[in-house]
């Protein structure tokens, strides 16, 4: 069976580490957000990908969920007593060397496929891990100061820094002029099932959506496209979705996200069981929906929850 998956940063990899476990023998592509990257030191930090590449190659830290394991911080440090910022975004030293990688291989000329391929190499994550796109195309979100002003500010600063204040709008900074990866097209042409996993809809999938090409392929692709609910109860399962929902006029609901993507993108929608009333409306929206338990307490929870996705996409395949 080939898988597209379409992932951001923690919910995204954590769900893929279930499939994965679900699915052995799959063929799996995981189609991750380049919206969070930015330049650091003069390194080039992709978040989302290492965030991936990490935990399906067993390099992550656990309790965080981002970073290296048994990270160490010396460089920081000496950053720090030098002056030297930004001081909320923190490197670590085995981080910092796969940014070292990364940024050495664009500058040579490399484009970031290429690059995440050859990252990869080492950590044998398991997936075919593409980026959306080579290109340039960066999450913005535009903030208010005050009553007059409004400041547009890279994503990782309204959320690493600022921890994420009210969002009046969110801005996919070159989008419109990025392309698709080489293979991302063709990943989600060639799928027999399209998962959105329980990541971020608007800073993390939607960012991937942004891209032209990519929501165009998966609206016309014959496979069944199954989701899961970052939503649930009334609260993201952890993140800023909220915040940013409301900046896309979205309330914070499993319903609402499933109507946000709608009909076109979605065949199946997975709510948490205690969402359960929303299966109503996600049906009246055009998209199949069912009731299971969504939280990822663990990689069993994580594998059933693969497991109810797939058995979805059976359903609305045979459609």
């Amino acid at each position: 069976m080939r898988i597209t998956a379409l992932a951001g940063g923690i919910g995204g990899a954590r769900f893929l580490r279930g499939l994965l476990a679900a699915m052995p023998d799959a063929e799996v592509t995981v189609i991750g957000n380049v919206g969070d990257d930015i330049t650091l030191h003069g390194l080039r930090v992709c978040p989302d990908l290492d965030t991936v590449m990490y935990t399906l190659g067993d390099g992550i830290h656990e309790g965080q969920g981002w970073g290296r394991a048994n990270e160490t911080f010396s460089i920081a440090a000496e950053l720090e007593a030098y002056g030297v910022g930004p001081d909320w975004f923190t490197l670590g030293d085995r981080d910092i060397a796969t940014h070292l990688v990364r940024t050495q291989m664009l500058d040579a000329g490399y484009p970031l496929s290429a690059v995440t391929e050859a990252l990869c190499t080492r950590w044998k994550p398991g997936v075919k891990l593409l980026p959306a796109t080579d290109d340039r195309a960066e999450t913005h979100v535009v903030i208010a100061e005050d009553e007059s002003k409004r400041r547009a500010l890279h994503f990782q600063e309204y959320w690493v820094r600022l921890h994420a204040p009210v969002a009046e709008s969110i801005v996919f900074v070159g989008a419109e002029q990025a392309k698709p990866a080489p293979g991302v097209v063709d990943a989600i042409t060639r799928a027999d099932v399209v998962v959105f996993p329980p990541s971020n809809p608007v800073v993390s999938i939607g960012a991937i959506l942004a891209v032209p090409g990519i929501r165009e392929a998966i609206a016309a692709t014959d496979a069944p496209v199954v989701g899961l609910s970052p939503i649930i109860g009334a609260s993201p399962v952890r993140g800023m979705a909220d915040k940013v929902l409301a900046a896309v006029g979205v309330e914070t609901s499993a319903a609402a996200v499933a109507e946000y993507y709608g009909n076109e993108l979605l065949d199946g929608w997975l709510v948490d069981e205690s969402d359960a009333a929303a299966v109503e409306r996600v049906q009246a929206a055009g998209i199949e929906c069912r009731a299971v338990p969504l939280l990822m307490t663990d990689i069993n929870a994580t594998v059933a929850m693969a497991r109810a996705a797939l058995d979805l996409a059976a359903e609305v395949g045979k459609k």
